[in-house]
C-alpha cells in the first residue's frame, strides 16, 4: 500500500475516538422523545453511518421525528459533543510524515463537514489535508460513496489504483468498492473484523503503527 498517492480517511472513529460526543449527543437527541439509553454501548452503531440513518434504523423514527432528532443532537454536539473526542496516538505523527513523503491527504466522512473541519481545527491537524469532504447539514451528500466521490473532485487523481480509503465500518468499505478503490480497514475504530470482511475489505490493521508501516 505504501504506493498509494491518495489517501482518503474517514474521521469518527479512524482519526479520533468520538465515542463519547456522539453518543452523548444522541443520548440527549432520544431524551426529547421520553427514551432513556443509559448504557452507550446501545448507541455505538450511531458511530459511522449518516446520522438520520442511525435515527430511522435503530429507533424505527418517521421522516418527521428524524429532523427533529437530528436538530436535538446538534443542540449538544455542536457546542460540547464535538469536543467530546480524541485524537488516536500516533495519529498526529503519521499525517504529516505522510504529507512529506508526497501523499495527498483527504478526509471523507458522513459528519457535516463544518463540523469535521472544527475537529481537525481543535487537534490542530486540518492543515495536512488537501480537502475535507464531508456531508451538509441538510443531510445532502451523506452516503460514503458520495463523500468519497466528492473528495476525488477535489483531488487530482489520474487512476484510482493510485487511491485508497481508510475506515472503520462497512460503510467505508462499501462506498470505496462502489468506487473502484481499495480500503484499509482499522480494527481500533468501531467496526470488528467480521463486519469488514462481510464488506469485502481490502487489508486491516490493528494500530496507527500498523497504518503507518502499510503506507509508508
Amino acid at each position: 500500500m505504501n504506493e498509494k498517492t491518495h489517501i482518503l480517511f474517514d474521521l469518527d472513529g479512524t482519526i479520533t475516538d468520538s465515542f463519547e460526543g456522539i453518543c452523548k449527543s444522541a443520548q440527549y437527541a432520544l431524551q426529547y422523545f421520553g427514551i432513556t439509553v443509559p448504557d452507550f454501548d446501545t448507541l455505538r452503531p450511531f458511530i459511522g453511518p449518516p446520522l438520520r440513518d442511525s435515527f430511522r434504523n435503530l429507533f424505527g423514527f418517521n421522516d418527521e421525528q428524524v429532523e427533529q432528532a437530528v436538530t436535538r443532537y446538534r443542540e449538544y454536539f455542536s457546542v460540547t459533543g464535538l469536543l467530546e473526542n480524541t485524537l488516536y496516538t500516533g495519529m498526529d505523527v503519521l499525517l504529516p510524515r505522510l504529507k512529506a513523503e508526497g501523499k495527498l491527504l483527504c478526509v471523507a466522512t458522513s459528519k457535516a463537514t463544518v463540523y469535521a473541519q472544527k475537529i481537525l481545527q481543535h487537534f490542530n491537524i486540518a492543515q495536512h489535508f488537501h480537502f475535507i469532504a464531508g456531508s451538509e447539514l441538510d443531510g445532502q451528500r451523506s452516503k460514503k460513496a458520495e463523500v468519497i466521490r466528492y473528495a476525488l473532485e477535489h483531488m487530482p487523481v489520474i487512476n484510482l489504483k493510485n487511491a485508497v480509503m481508510i475506515g472503520d465500518r462497512k460503510h467505508d468499505v462499501l462506498g470505496a468498492k462502489e468506487i473502484g478503490m481499495d480500503c484499509i480497514g482499522v480494527l481500533y475504530g468501531y467496526g470488528d473484523e467480521a463486519e469488514l470482511t462481510a464488506a469485502g475489505v481490502t487489508v486491516m490493521v490493528d494500530s496507527v503503527e500498523d497504518l503507518a508501516r502499510l503506507l509508508l
